[in-house]
């Protein structure tokens, strides 16, 4: 079964690559912070390429694949996330953090009422920690609403 942790080791390569030649690309202005904008990617694309290389010549002889359920369980995790990213921007930041995370906090454990609050309170956790702490011009609520 090493030939199917060398096939992902080697996608994760490629892929890992095309992220570390897409985030070359980024434009820096010189008001940016000295850190810049690229760190964070180059960073996340750096681990993919180290994880995709210990795959590739490092593989596991007797690998276990998760069940079926957990699958499914990732795919809807990745269905969320994706509705998430694109809930932002028209919804403001509370709502859409709110659903999410009740909605991965109920796969985690499926109990709903500390599902609610695990979502509401990491939403207004968050909002707190970026818009105050880290001085991000993040919208609480939708624009048209005025509030935030």
């Amino acid at each position: 079964m090493t030939r199917s942790d060398r096939i992902l080791g080697l996608v994760t390569v490629v892929a890992a690559l095309a992220y570390l030649a897409s985030a070359a690309q980024l434009e820096t202005s010189f008001l940016s912070d000295p850190v810049g904008p690229r760190t964070f990617p180059y960073l996340i694309g750096a681990v993919a390429l180290i994880c995709g290389l210990v795959f590739l010549f490092r593989p596991d002889p007797d690998p276990e694949w998760p069940a079926l359920k957990s699958w499914f369980s990732l795919a809807a995790a990745v269905v969320v996330l994706v509705l998430y990213a694109y809930a932002l921007k028209p919804l403001g930041f509370l709502v859409p953090t709110a659903v999410t995370g009740a909605v991965l906090s109920y796969q985690i454990s499926p109990r709903a009422v500390p599902a609610l609050i695990a979502g509401a309170s990491l939403s207004v956790g968050l909002f707190a920690v970026f818009k105050f702490l880290l001085g991000l011009s993040l919208f609480a609520f939708p624009r048209w609403l005025g509030w935030f």
